[in-house]
């Protein structure tokens, strides 16, 4: 079995800001109604334009999202579909309404880009800076520096530290004291009694030969 399609595509710009409320079950609903213009030239050669307005809405978090970003003026795109909605006034006079549920919406244009299209930017037009002189350069890079430590001042004569005193020299080790005189006779004398002849057993001291 052949399925049916209902499925709008269409362009245009909103005719006001959307409107967002709430339903008792809390869903959220945002209605805006665009239009959409057509163009044709008739056999004359005359050229013919027309203007159709579509009443679109959107639903839950697609419609919070319209609701915050589409403003009067912007221009978008619309996929959804059409359906018909039918109730009594409160006269009991019935009434009918056509709108597109819409299920995707694509932003092409805001106000703000189609106002700038109009009038440029006077500080765009402005030509971009050019790049600082060279001469420059160096008094940038010396300011930008940190600037050299001072040498430390040498010592003054009354600031520069005394001498440590010396250590006193230590005392010489003490020498053996010489040899009393009268060992160094008794010495002498036994020396020249080894230097006598044989045979000799008495004698004076005078009696040596040396």
């Amino acid at each position: 079995m052949a399925k049916d399609l209902n499925k709008v595509q269409l362009t245009g710009r909103l005719g006001a800001d959307p409107e967002m409320r709430y339903t008792p079950q809390g869903h959220a609903v945002t209605t805006f109604r665009v239009a959409s213009n057509r163009s044709w030239r008739s056999t004359d050669g005359e050229s013919h334009e027309e203007t159709e307005w579509f009443r679109v809405v959107a639903w839950n978090k697609l419609a919070e999202i319209c609701n915050q970003w589409l403003a009067k003026g912007a221009r978008l795109y619309v996929e959804g579909r059409m359906q018909t909605r039918q109730w009594q006034d409160q006269e009991g006079q019935p009434r009918s309404l056509s709108e597109v549920v819409a299920n995707d919406i694509i932003i092409l244009e805001s106000r703000r880009d189609s106002a700038g299209q109009d009038q440029a930017d006077p500080a765009d037009e402005q030509p971009a800076p050019g790049p600082a002189p060279a001469a420059e350069a160096p008094a940038q890079l010396a300011a930008a520096r940190p600037a050299a430590r001072p040498a430390p001042a040498e010592p003054t004569p009354a600031e520069a530290p005394a001498p440590a005193p010396r250590a006193a020299p230590r005392p010489a080790p003490a020498t053996e004291a010489p040899a009393r005189p009268a060992l160094a006779a008794r010495g002498a004398r036994a020396a020249k009694v080894a230097a006598l002849p044989r045979g000799t057993t008495t004698f004076e001291e005078e009696d040596l030969p040396f």
